[in-house]
């Protein structure tokens, strides 16, 4: 496991790192996202999908639960699991995550029992109303070293 920190001053600051990780994953990856409401998750996965080369616009699933974005080098699955707080149901999410695309998780912790064993967690902390401080963790030996790469 590898921990690093990263001090972002505004949203293109968010969304240059997760461009930068973005370009960088592959079939299969998973990318969790944890913080408050209004942290930045979403942003950040707006810059993931930028790497990936996507060009649809990336918007919240915290009403749909999940959206698929296809249109890049690789699919993105976004996940939003924030409504499934103590009400976990098997929706079909199995078929998506850690397989044949891209892996964006929005409040994990709600379909822990889902989750690969590798992975790369961003957790997202205010400082004020437009810095975040962004705690990323690489979980496997390929987070790692995407993680070294990145934050050298």
């Amino acid at each position: 496991m590898l921990k690093k920190e990263y001090l972002s001053k505004n949203a293109t600051m968010t969304k240059d790192l997760a461009n930068k990780i973005g370009e960088k994953l592959w079939d299969g990856s998973c990318v969790l996202l944890s913080g408050e409401l209004g942290a930045g998750k979403t942003c950040f996965t707006q810059g993931l999908a930028r790497g990936l080369q996507i060009k649809r616009n990336i918007t919240s699933p915290t009403f749909t639960i999940f959206k698929i974005y296809q249109d890049g080098r690789l699919p993105l699955f976004h996940i939003d699991a924030y409504r499934l707080e103590n009400n976990f149901q098997d929706v079909g999410f199995s078929d998506y995550i850690g397989v044949n695309g891209v892996s964006a998780i929005e409040w994990p912790d709600y379909i822990s029992q889902l989750l690969p064993a590798e992975y790369l967690k961003v957790t997202f902390n205010y400082v004020d109303e437009d810095i975040r401080l962004l705690k990323l963790e690489a979980q496997g030996e390929s987070y790692c070293d995407l993680l070294e790469e990145v934050l050298c």
